[in-house]
């Protein structure tokens, strides 16, 4: 656990990218691999399901220091993260009794009872996850145990575990960067092992560092990886052949596309909304993996029963789509599979999905990502051609677009928003098929945002860094002539700019419930967002996708703002 904090505060104390990934890596280098296992998992955003609320939290911290329950609510607002509030006010107020130590010895191995003493692999299976099994009085038991035995920076990690909150300065990539050194491999290797489903046990983080064999490798036939040498092939690292590949991310284009150069070294394409996928018919098996790395594969029925009439050792790159009468549906229609374990037939007249593939990964068990997209377009459209004519409707190839040039490309984008479709985009023909987002072979070029001028009617304070400064914003509409709550927006601003709306919300609040203040209906911004869709979730009846600020409108009053009758018209020119 001292290790694991030690690395925490390392993190969390430097803004230099080299010096993550070399704490990361001194991490890796020295901690035992079943409390690597767990540092990994942690540090590539993989988390323990909330196991106590931050709710229950604050009534045993009231009960075990004898601080008034105001006092630690008016801490919340100042320091805005409920972890580190209550990690300060028990060094203040010693939340538990030293004795509340030895309370729950039963819950960890014999001879560590001390929190500091412990593992984080040993804290993570004998204190936190048991507590899954344990009624509220047990819990808290173990969690003011655990406020008695460690220190500051400890209790702050125990309470971001507990809550399920746990967020530390570094990203996956750095965590990526800093094993494949400690492995000996690259990071598009290291990004391949870690993609998928992978256990925080000591043999898996084994099998994930273990050093590149030598030989010449391949995908074998039933999709697992071999290493020929001498003739002979064995299986190398032993890690699950279900895995997907990791994706291929694209740059936003913000320059002309005249600066790509000649338009015919370029695919052009649509960009589809809907849940970026891979289909994988490996070994007898068929799954489809989202980019966020969930496995959906008994989601979306129609895909899965279509994609198990691919040949063995394919990896299909593409989109999930509700669609209907040959083109998309709204995102909205889509979302009403998204959260569903299994599919339900009676949900299939409503949302019919489609998988919209654009790219081949692995043809025949091989690897063909190093391929040029001219050559891997050419696979994937022979595939498809072959999955069609076996009946596989859900099955589809994404359309390409014949352009004479640029201006040709700029007209389809200028229509995009009428198909259903995002704007465009550009993948260079010549390009293999990268790891993350690499810049300078995929431009996505999104069509301009919806924007409308809304009021700033209240705001509460943000998190972390933004503690003590109202960052969160809640815009609001005419509608009758009063103000309708539409967007609740914190991106877009500068920090001098955030200063400055901070100190206005301060000398303009009009009333408080909890941490928001309503303020006086006088600031005007502009929103951009990428869609409108109907909500009964909403006061407004509608919901805006990805809002965000992109100017203050210091030349508007409030009463020259939008009306809710604006909202409705863009969502009537969107289809939907």
């Amino acid at each position: 656990m001292r290790r694991f904090t030690r690395l925490y505060l390392d993190l969390d104390q430097t803004n230099r990218t080299a010096e993550k990934i070399a704490a990361i890596e001194r991490y890796f280098r020295e901690a035992p691999p079943e409390d690597a296992a767990w540092g990994l998992y942690f540090l590539t955003g993989q988390k323990v399901k909330r196991l106590v609320t931050a709710a229950r939290l604050r009534d045993w911290a009231v009960e075990a220091s004898g601080l008034p329950r105001w006092m630690i609510g008016e801490c919340y607002e100042a320091v805005g993260d409920s972890a580190e509030t209550l990690a300060l006010l028990c060094a203040e107020g010693g939340c538990a009794p030293a004795s509340a130590a030895r309370a729950s010895d039963e819950h960890v191995p014999r001879g560590t009872s001390d929190g500091e003493g412990l593992s984080l692999g040993a804290l993570v299976e004998h204190r936190l996850l048991p507590m899954k099994r344990m009624d509220p009085g047990e819990q808290q038991r173990v969690v003011t145990a655990m406020w008695a035995s460690l220190d500051e920076p400890g209790r702050l990690v125990w309470n971001k575990l507990i809550t399920g909150e746990f967020r530390v300065g570094a990203g996956k990539r750095l965590a990526v960067r800093a094993l494949a050194e400690v492995a000996g491999v690259s990071a598009a290797e290291m990004e391949h092992r870690l993609t998928g489903r992978w256990r925080p046990t000591a043999e898996d983080y084994l099998r994930i560092t273990a050093p590149p064999a030598r030989g010449i490798s391949r995908v074998g036939a039933d999709g697992r990886e071999e290493v020929i040498s001498d003739g002979a092939a064995r299986p190398s690292q032993g890690l699950d052949p279900g895995r997907p590949y990791p994706f291929f991310l694209a740059h936003q284009l913000l320059a002309e596309p005249e600066s790509l150069g000649p338009v015919e070294d370029w695919q052009v394409e649509w960009k589809w909304d809907g849940i970026r996928a891979q289909v994988i018919r490996r070994d007898g098996r068929t799954l489809v993996w989202t980019r966020g790395e969930e496995l959906v594969t008994g989601r979306y029925h129609e895909i899965a029963a279509d994609a198990g009439l691919l040949p063995p050792g394919t990896v299909l790159d593409g989109e999930i789509l509700a669609w209907e009468r040959g083109r998309p549906m709204p995102f909205m229609a889509l979302q009403r599979r998204i959260g569903r374990i299994d599919d339900q037939p009676r949900l299939f007249p409503e949302a019919p999905v489609v998988f919209q593939a654009y790219d081949a990964l692995e043809v025949d068990g091989r690897d063909v990502r190093g391929e040029p997209l001219s050559a891997r377009r050419a696979m994937l459209e022979a595939i498809a051609a072959d999955a069609a004519k076996r009946g596989a409707a859900a099955l589809r190839v994404s359309e390409t677009l014949r352009c004479a040039g640029w201006e040709d490309a700029g007209a389809a984008r200028a229509g995009a928003r009428g198909r259903g479709v995002e704007g465009l985009m550009l993948k260079r023909l010549s390009s293999p098929y990268g790891v993350g987002r690499t810049r300078g072979d995929w431009w996505k070029w999104k069509v301009d945002p919806f924007t409308i001028d809304a009021v700033l009617i209240a705001a509460q304070p943000g998190h972390g860094k933004r503690a003590g400064l109202f960052t969160d914003y809640t815009f609001g509409l005419w509608d009758r002539g009063a103000l309708t709550p539409v967007a609740k927006a914190y991106s877009g601003l500068t920090d001098a700019e955030i200063a400055e709306v901070d100190a206005w919300v301060r000398a303009h609040t009009v009333s408080r419930h909890g941490p928001v203040r309503g303020v006086a209906p006088e600031l005007v911004f502009e929103l951009g967002f990428e869609g409108v869709q109907e909500s009964g979730r909403h006061k407004s009846g509608l919901a805006v996708r990805f809002p965000r600020m992109l100017r203050r409108r210091a030349d508007k009053a409030a009463a020259e703002a939008d009306t809710l009758d604006t909202l409705r018209s863009m969502l009537r020119g969107a289809g939907g």
